[in-house]
């Protein structure tokens, strides 16, 4: 593994809602992407994922309770089987920790 700069990585992404794989340490996939607007509802069975922001805002619509916002520089860990729907504000950027 070598050394990353996270700004250099998003400043690579070309494609919205498509994540780029940084790094795999211990079975997990560290993924950076970009978002506008509303990517669709959908949930994640089997993991839990982490998502932090690092730039702009990322709205988690949930079917179950309220809407989860996250500004920069902040986390949430999405429970596995919970429907949700990410909105975001123009070019936000974006990391997410998950299994593999």
């Amino acid at each position: 593994m070598i050394k990353l700069n996270i700004r250099e990585q998003f400043a690579l992404l070309s494609e919205e809602w498509a994540p780029k794989v940084i790094a795999k340490p211990n079975g997990q996939s560290i993924r950076i992407l970009k978002g506008s607007g509303e990517l669709g509802w959908h949930q994640h069975e089997n993991d839990e994922k982490v998502i932090i922001v690092f730039k702009g805002q990322l709205t988690l619509k949930l079917k179950s309770s309220h809407d989860i916002i996250l500004n920069e520089g902040d986390m949430y860990v999405m429970p596995k089987g919970v429907d949700h729907c990410p909105v975001a504000q123009p070019d936000t950027h974006f990391m997410m920790i998950e299994p593999t």
